[in-house]
């Protein structure tokens, strides 16, 4: 049914219907020096500017972020992938991915750095036009000007173009008159530069504009009193006959709908990658007071419980980080072949990102999902000093719960990745029902008890093909059976999804220990393969709680008897003894004070 297939690559969204082999993925381990070396300039920078002045930070103190951010763009770190000609690095993706990635666990500084160098630089980059880039790129990229992104209104959140924003043309044809309100605007406080989305006249989709903060017609509400992220100036903005020159119209009139989604496919999966950063100090602090914190005259991190959430800590974000650089080396390769054969550079990077907008909904699901349960067991292993503002997980915690609302809520990402696979699918650009007729095809037929494959890492990578029979048992079966009214049924489509996004970890962070193996020898990669281990172990348990919640939801009689034993054929294991595995990744965490992998 799953065909390995070596010499095209692959598409985004195939990976649920085609094995992948390992020596097709890009893993962590692979950066080169001068990827490293940005690395260590994130570290440093967070280790110098942003960890002493946290409180500060939180408090806005007046200038301080901006100042914070002006640094940052003397490092270069605000154009690591803007184009040389416009003062940037232009290094790939998966090399602002690395940054997103360290700088994560700068807590509000990282989103104020996110916020200006993704949804307030991209769009002018990939949709303006180049007398639009000349003037603002080269600002944007050293930090001279800060920017900021004005979509959501008060009745328009995960509805976004049913925003009531209006732009009219003045009388003389020069300039557009903005008018409306925005919220939740992320570096509202201080930036110099807008992006904002406008209706024009009766138009049914938005309309982009660049806007200046010195253009006028710009006021607004003193900063917002939030949950978390408290240093990151968050504010209501009111356009008031804004006049906006008619050359600020960014791209084509009704396409900024499509900008919005486009940008946010990049944001979901930058966002993903930032997780890995914040969970990765919260590990290490966790490690940290494990070792130090004596109880009934023993540190706790000899005691099993700590033990098992230091490995579920380390073994979910290890998964994370495997899934993250996988998706953003497809989005390189995909950009490459693009450029490749004729196309724009700019629409490229587009093409490119859109093409894996299933993987990027599904880290940012989970990476903000793991990053929760990090900060929550990092409390727990804190205890009571966990819930003290004067230790570092409250901040952590407080701040991490923004990330499942942030970029379209964690509910919306999961009904997209099934949308976008089932919208592929009556393209004609992924085969989903041939393989689905053939895992149902199969459970008609006698199990396969051929000749067992013993080379290295083929029981788990028969796992995998199995979970992913699953998916498509479900989707396949739910699609025929209620048809158009499915997009209806939002609890199903949810457990379609969370089958699909667990197994694209679960095969994500099989293929990095197996090019790890291929490189390493055994002892090396005994965490990295336990981490794997457990992460699957785990997958194949809730693979099949979903599964079977989704079952139950719409098929019956003897048809329902058939695939619920089809789903035990796929979810049954071998036995493994999974606490053994947590407890050696536990000990190489705290025999390393910290995170090693």
């Amino acid at each position: 049914m799953m065909e390995t297939i070596k010499k095209s690559a692959i598409k985004g969204g195939e990976f649920v219907i085609r094995e992948t082999s390992f020596e097709e993925v890009f893993i962590p381990e692979e950066f080169d020096e001068e990827q490293v070396m940005i690395r260590q300039t994130c570290q440093d920078f967070l280790e110098a500017e942003v960890f002493p002045n946290l409180d500060r930070i939180d408090a806005q103190e007046e200038g301080l972020m901006q100042n914070l951010l002006d640094k940052a763009g003397e490092l270069g770190l605000l154009g690591v992938s803007v184009p040389e000609q416009y003062g940037g690095f232009g290094k790939n993706f998966n090399t602002s991915m690395l940054v997103a990635d360290v700088i994560g666990a700068g807590y509000s500084f990282a989103v104020a750095l996110s916020a200006h160098t993704g949804i307030g630089t991209l769009p002018i980059l990939y949709y303006g036009n180049d007398a639009q880039k000349d003037k603002y790129i080269p600002k944007l990229a050293t930090g001279e000007w800060k920017a900021a992104y004005c979509l959501t209104e008060p009745n328009a959140g995960s509805d976004a173009n049913s925003g009531r924003t209006s732009a009219k043309l003045n009388a003389e044809g020069t300039h557009y008159l903005i008018n409306g309100q925005k919220m939740w605007i992320t570096n509202g406080g201080f930036a110099d530069v807008f992006i904002v989305f406008a209706k024009i006249d009766d138009d049914k989709n938005h309309t982009a504009f660049i806007i200046e903060r010195g253009f006028g017609g710009i006021t607004m509400n003193p900063e917002e009193h939030k949950l978390g992220i408290k240093g990151s100036s968050t504010r209501q903005v009111f356009f008031n006959d804004c006049p906006v020159p008619v050359e600020n119209m960014l791209s084509e009139r009704e396409n900024g709908f499509k900008i919005a989604v486009n940008i946010l496919n990049v944001g979901r999966i930058k966002l993903g990658a930032a997780t890995i950063g914040s969970s990765r100090r919260v590990i290490n602090q966790a490690v940290n007071y494990a070792n130090e914190r004596v109880q009934f005259g023993l540190a706790i991190s000899k005691f099993g419980a700590i033990r098992y959430k230091l490995a579920e800590m380390a073994a979910r974000n290890f998964a994370v980080e495997s899934a993250a650089y996988r998706a953003g080396q497809n989005i390189d390769d995909a950009y490459e072949a693009l450029v490749a054969g004729g196309m724009d550079a700019t629409r490229a990077k587009l093409k490119a990102t859109e093409q894996f907008a299933i993987e990027c909904a599904i880290l940012k699901v989970w990476g903000s999902e793991m990053l929760d349960y990090v900060v929550d067991e990092g409390v727990q292993i804190y205890g009571g000093m966990g819930y003290s503002a004067d230790a570092p997980m409250e901040r952590a915690y407080r701040d991490s719960r923004i990330n499942r609302i942030f970029e379209g809520t964690n509910e919306v990402n999961r009904l997209l990745i099934v949308d976008m696979l089932l919208k592929r699918a009556l393209k004609g650009e992924l085969d989903l029902m041939g393989p689905a007729q053939a895992v149902a095809g199969e459970l008609m037929a006698i199990p396969d008890f051929g000749e067992i494959d013993e080379t290295p890492f083929a029981y788990e990578r028969k796992l995998i093909a199995n979970l992913k029979k699953v998916g498509l048992l479900v989707a396949g079966a739910a699609v025929q059976k209620l048809m158009t009214t499915l997009q209806k049924e939002q609890e199903i489509l949810m457990n379609i999804a969370d089958i699909i996004g667990y197994v694209y970890l679960a095969e994500s962070v099989l293929l990095r220990v197996e090019k790890l193996a291929s490189k390493q020898d055994a002892i090396r990669i005994q965490g990295p393969l336990d981490m794997a281990r457990i992460y699957l172990y785990t997958t194949v348990d809730k693979v099949y709680l979903a599964g079977k919640e989704a079952l139950l939801s719409f098929a019956e009689g003897d048809e329902l008897k058939m695939m619920l034993v089809g789903l035990r054929r796929f979810t049954k294991t071998e036995p493994y003894n999974i606490k053994e595995a947590r407890q050696r990744v536990a000990k190489i965490l705290i025999e390393a004070n910290g995170w090693c992998f």
